[in-house]
């Protein structure tokens, strides 16, 4: 503990600041002055259990008194403090492992016990969001190996908890993302539990698209278990969708993605990390892995695909999980829905053979299931999608869809935005092209994934005959102002479906 000169009362703010901690001192301060603190200097925060690392904010206001320091949410969380606590304040001793962070600046090489001391560092919340930046770019563009994947991927599963099933197979399935809608996995859980495989599916909030699987599943149940509860509905139903974060499942890779998120990066090395590393700290052992590849997908070309392929099934293997890659087409959104309530109802859709159910995501989540089935060893080769078929088709698949949802907790209806606005063509011609990125872009700017019944509702699909006047797509918000928002972006970009003449 430090000498009562470094004692401070702590006062609630209130303040959000997502997972960065933050602390705040008046300019005049004792502490502050006879630390010599600047704004933004990184600082340890302590009392008599336990203690955080945070950048300092200085104020010049009232909201304190010179002898109070105040807390983000989030860093008063981890001190677990209460109003009037006194705090110790503190120099940071000098974080050692962000001289490895410096090397790979400089395109070193970096071995296990390097990303190890990083990943540590960023769990017990010793790097600020510049240091996650600076680790995120210097792994970015193609910047690691395959022995540094790897080493990287065992880091971030022990970095937290690891689920164990006492099971021989443990199936798993992850998409690469980059697709509008293609909401697969929850179509997926339910086949294969529904068929008697074990599923324990963890899922990722959005990155940089207008969903996750986490998103969209909110709509329907409770995503938030803890690793406990995970398994109480995983040894009930064979399979559960789950959000990953609040499982501690890699917790290392939740914090990365909310930078990631901001910078607009998704790099390869990490990318496999996050999705391996999810999947072996799940406890999961046979994993089918979707890369959609389209011109503005995720995965561009058929070339990177199949490289991105290869370190996957490398990765896989060097941390003991056994990974099948398809190569899927990502040339056009799939499913009608993009925004989390418009991709719960096409998932319910499905489940229950409705008439105007989205075709093309159910063949897609067949096909997934089938090779998931096969890859289990439990189908023979070649039957897989059959099989898969014939349990939705039953309806069973629908019926341990609900009993999954309801052993999280609720099943609940989605309801759409009220504030919705119809697209229509201006001419007529075969729909030519889908721009993927713009079109997520517009989702988002209506307001999704963060208000889950906004988003878009797609009508069209490529080399479709398109007649003037015909409805395309319908923009839903949840406020008139992101409404018009969406609308802007829309009216000033002409190409995010492209109608050419015969």
């Amino acid at each position: 503990m430090e000498q009562n000169s470094n004692i401070l009362k702590y006062k609630h703010l209130g303040i959000y600041t997502q997972n960065e901690n933050v602390v705040y001192m008046r300019k005049d301060c004792h502490v502050c002055i006879s630390e010599g603190f600047e704004a933004l200097t990184r600082i340890r925060i302590s009392n008599a259990s336990s203690s955080i690392v945070a950048s300092l904010n200085v104020l010049s206001s009232d909201i304190l008194l010179p002898n109070e320091i105040g807390l983000s949410d989030a860093a008063a969380k981890k001190l677990n403090v209460s109003p009037n606590d006194t705090l110790y304040v503190s120099h940071l001793e000098p974080i050692e492992s962000l001289g490895h962070v410096r090397a790979k600046i400089y395109n070193q090489k970096l071995d296990y016990n390097a990303f190890n001391e990083i990943i540590t560092d960023i769990v017990q919340g010793d790097y600020s969001n510049i240091h996650l930046s600076a680790f995120i770019t210097a792994c970015a563009g193609n910047r690691m190996d395959l022995d540094e994947i790897s080493d990287l991927t065992k880091a971030m599963i022990g970095s937290g908890k690891q689920l164990h099933w006492n099971k021989k197979i443990v199936v798993d399935k992850h998409c690469i993302g980059g697709l509008p809608g293609n909401r697969t996995t929850p179509l997926v859980v339910a086949i294969v539990a529904a068929y008697g495989l074990t599923m324990p599916k963890t899922s990722s909030r959005a990155i940089t698209s207008p969903a996750g699987t986490a998103d969209t599943m909110e709509v329907l149940t409770n995503v938030t278990l803890s690793s406990e509860e995970i398994k109480t509905v995983v040894e009930e139903e064979g399979g559960c969708f789950v959000w990953g974060g609040t499982a501690q499942l890699s917790p290392a890779d939740d914090m990365l993605i909310k930078i990631e998120k901001a910078l607009d990066i998704d790099s390869e090395g990490q990318l496999i990390a996050s999705v391996l590393s999810k999947k072996a700290a799940a406890g999961s052992t046979h994993v089918v892995i979707d890369i959609p590849v389209g011109e503005t997908a995720k995965v561009r070309s058929t070339e990177m695909a199949k490289k991105l392929q290869n370190h996957m099934e490398t990765v896989g293997n060097a941390v003991g999980l056994n990974v099948k890659v398809v190569i899927t087409d990502g040339t056009q959104p799939v499913g009608r829905g993009i925004g989390p309530a418009l991709e719960a109802i096409d998932i319910l859709k499905i489940l229950k053979n409705e008439a105007d159910a989205p075709n093309d995501l159910k063949e897609r989540a067949l096909l997934l299931a089938g090779e998931l089935l096969e890859l289990s060893g439990k189908v023979k080769p070649g039957t897989g999608n059959q099989i898969a078929r014939q349990i939705l088709e039953s309806g069973k698949a629908y019926e341990k869809f609900i009993a999954i949802c309801k052993a999280q907790g609720r099943f609940s209806q989605p309801v759409l935005a009220p504030y919705k606005i119809e697209i229509k063509a201006e001419k007529s011609g075969i729909l030519k092209r889908i721009d993927n990125r713009k079109i997520a872009k517009l989702a988002k700017l209506s307001g999704a994934p963060k208000s889950k019944s906004a988003g878009i509702l797609l009508n069209a699909h490529l080399r479709e005959q398109i007649e003037e006047n015909q409805l395309l797509y319908t923009i839903y918000a949840e406020s008139k102002g992101e409404l018009d928002y969406a609308l802007e972006y829309k009216n000033n970009h002409d190409d995010i479906l492209t109608i050419i003449k015969k």
